[in-house]
Parts: C-alpha cells; sequence; structure tokens
C-alpha cells in the first residue's frame, strides 16, 4: 500500500501528464507572459512573439531575420535561459531531503522524462530535417521533467517557492515547443490529436492503430505503433511487399504485428517447415518457417493474456539452422531444447 506522499506524488504526476500530452489550445496570453517574464530574468526585453501550428512550420517558416544556418535550437537567448534554468535547479534541490528528492526522482520525473522522449520528442525528430543535432541542450531545457521535479519538491513541502519556477511552470503548462531569439519568439501550437498507451513505470508512448497518433492543426501528422514512429501506410495500409522493400528493420517489424504474424506468414506464402506443440505454453502450438536466407521465423503464442483477454501471436527470427520449432523456441530463451521442453509454462 502507498504512502500518503507517494499517492500525493501519484496526483502530481498525473497533473503534469494531462499537460504534457495535452491537445487543448494553449493559452497564449499566460504563455506570452510567463516566457515575458522569463526573458527579463535573463535581461532582455518583452520579445514579440509567433505562434505557428505545427514543430514542422516552426522550423520551415520561421519569420525572415529568426532562421540561421546553424542549430535552430542553439542560440544566445536559449542557451542563456539553459544556463538560468540550470542555476534554479541547484538552488532548489540543494537542501532537499534525499529520501524526498528520490521519490519525486521515481514517481514524476522519471516517468515524465520518458514520457516526454516517447511522445513529445518523435515528433520534434520527424520535423528537424538535421535529426542528428535535433537533441540541442534547449530542447532538454523544455522538457517539463525538471520543471515537474522542482515543482513537487515545492507541493510536498520540501523545495522552495521561487518567481522563476513559477514562470517555468507557466510556460511549460501552456505551451509545447518554442524557439527564444533576440526581439522574436517562435511558438508551437499544441495538436489536436495526441493517442499514447501506457508503458512501464508510470510513463507513456505514442501509439495509434488507427490513423496519426499526433496531428496538428495545419495537417501534418507522425504515425506510431506502440511507442516507435512508422510511415503512414504501416497503420493505414500494412502489405507484404511493401514490407519486403522496407530497408528499416523495426519499421518492418512493426508493420508485420499491424498486419498479424500469422496473417503475414500466410500472405507472403513462406514455407512452413514444421509444427509442434509448445511445451512452455500448454495448449498452443509452435510453427516454424523459412523466411530470409540464413533465418527462419518461429510463430508462438504469447503465455500472457493482453488487456482485452486474447492471447498475440508473435514472430522470433531465429538461425535458418534450426530444424526443430521446440528448439527454436529454446534458443530464443537462451536454453537446450531439453530445458525448454520441461518447462511448466513460460511467461
Amino acid at each position: 500500500m502507498r504512502d500518503p506522499a507517494q499517492r500525493e506524488a501519484a496526483g502530481i504526476r498525473a497533473d503534469w501528464l494531462d499537460h504534457a500530452c495535452s491537445t487543448r489550445p494553449a493559452d497564449r496570453a499566460a504563455a506570452e507572459t510567463a516566457i515575458s517574464g522569463l526573458y527579463r530574468l535573463i535581461g532582455r526585453d518583452r520579445p514579440r512573439f509567433h505562434w505557428v501550428s505545427s514543430p514542422l512550420a516552426a522550423l520551415a517558416t520561421l519569420p525572415p531575420g529568426v532562421r540561421g544556418n546553424g542549430d535552430p535550437a542553439d542560440h544566445p537567448v536559449a542557451r542563456e535561459l539553459t544556463s538560468a534554468s540550470l542555476d534554479l535547479r541547484l538552488v532548489s534541490t540543494g537542501h532537499v531531503p534525499a529520501a524526498l528528492d528520490r521519490l519525486v526522482s521515481w514517481e514524476i520525473s522519471r516517468p515524465l522524462a520518458a514520457t516526454v522522449e516517447r511522445v513529445l520528442h518523435p515528433a520534434l525528430r520527424a520535423a528537424d530535417e538535421r535529426r542528428s543535432r535535433w537533441r540541442a541542450p534547449w530542447y532538454e531545457t523544455l522538457s517539463p521533467a525538471w520543471v515537474a521535479h522542482l515543482d513537487a519538491l515545492a507541493r510536498l513541502g520540501g523545495g522552495p517557492v521561487d518567481e522563476r519556477l513559477g514562470l517555468w511552470r507557466a510556460a511549460m503548462r501552456q505551451t509545447s515547443w518554442w524557439w527564444p531569439r533576440d526581439g522574436v519568439c517562435v511558438i508551437t501550437e499544441r495538436p489536436v490529436t495526441l493517442h499514447t498507451e501506457p508503458a512501464e513505470a508510470g510513463a507513456l508512448r505514442l501509439h495509434a492503430d488507427a490513423g496519426p497518433a499526433v496531428r496538428y492543426a495545419d495537417g501534418w501528422e507522425v504515425h506510431a505503433w506502440h511507442g516507435t514512429v512508422v510511415p503512414r501506410w504501416v497503420i493505414d495500409a500494412p502489405s507484404v511487399g511493401h514490407i519486403e522493400r522496407e530497408p528499416n528493420i523495426e519499421v518492418r517489424r512493426c508493420a508485420i504485428e499491424r498486419l498479424g504474424w500469422g496473417e503475414y506468414l500466410d500472405r507472403a506464402g513462406l514455407r512452413l517447415v514444421a509444427t509442434a506443440a509448445d511445451p512452455g505454453n500448454p495448449g498452443s502450438e509452435l510453427r516454424l518457417y523459412d523466411y530470409r536466407p540464413g533465418s527462419r521465423v518461429l510463430l508462438a503464442v504469447n503465455g500472457s493474456l493482453e488487456r482485452d483477454g486474447t492471447r498475440r501471436r508473435y514472430g522470433l527470427t531465429v538461425p535458418g539452422f534450426l530444424d526443430d520449432p521446440v528448439a527454436a523456441a529454446a534458443w530464443s530463451y537462451g536454453l537446450p531444447a531439453a530445458h525448454y521442453a520441461q518447462l511448466a509454462r513460460r511467461t
């Protein structure tokens, strides 16, 4: 049973997740007031605000005089704000009890950071053509995880209440991505569609099995399958032809899962090598197929129930020298075939 502090922390986490994954229109006046306050703290005047509909629009159509030849997130104002945020973190956590800091980290900031990585960053990466450079310090500063951590410490009585924290908190809870410059600040509106599913340890990840996982008002969208960003065809029209032509192994795996391993194997016309009862999952069958040169696919049934009460069929790529489905299943677990055959039930 959770103690009162854990229950309160769980509530704070839910509150921040709601804001981080919100599709509500931004409160532009509140956002501009908060960001102007942050500009003031670093000795700069209130900027002119330029709102755009998506990260793609922000990076592709920054106003004249704003777009640079370098990283779009690397600018003196962004660096000054990042430095100010680091100072705030040092001051706010300097005298916090270690036990409370650990509680807030495990219950709030870590799940939120994982959610940002799996829900918000994919759209940003998809929008930035220079993907190898997208993870600038400014984008890390815009992660609400660190603000949520300090906010939770203050709300749980372990951290100071600071004007700077109030400004960062307001900015984080009213905006998505923004790019500060001297005299102008470009801000992205929130998406109009955002579909997620639970991941581990209280985090969320992008997923939609019909249509885009993320969609912005200008029509720009991102598709995702259980946390992996994929081309639109994977969700809307998976086919054996598309799968065979796809060079990315992760995209190919997602497309096969979307189509269904059994359906894929049937449509692809792969040769069935052998079948066997699954000793690790009584009542289920193992089916071994030829796949690519030097490899085969073992079709198995998950030993655990899905949320809808069904058991998912899934495929495992195994070496081509394996002719026995039981031996192939054992290989996937790193066990000798004789040991796997003695299992009462796998999970």
